[in-house]
């Protein structure tokens, strides 16, 4: 399923949930934490019939990150689920 949302509205996405950033930028998911203290989140591009993603390893300390050119404002981080504000 694909969501998104409208300036500086918070979102909870669980885990392996997709989340399209913006029109015309890329698509996320939340793949969890993979230590106590790093969360990972999925970039998903695609093009037509053919896409690809790799995911991205922050510091749950950092809230300010930026993907695709886009901010988003991390409000809460849990091992099930992400708390973002996309700006």
């Amino acid at each position: 399923m694909s969501d998104s949302i409208g300036i500086s509205r918070t979102k909870v996405i669980a885990i392996g949930e997709d989340f399209h950033l913006k029109r015309g930028k890329d698509h996320i998911a939340y793949a969890g934490m993979v230590s106590d203290d790093v969360y990972s989140i999925v970039q998903k591009k695609s093009n037509g019939y053919q896409g690809y993603a790799w995911n991205l390893y922050y510091s749950k300390r950092h809230r300010d990150i930026t993907i695709d050119g886009v901010r988003i404002y991390i409000e809460r981080v849990t091992p099930e689920e992400i708390e973002l504000r996309v700006t």
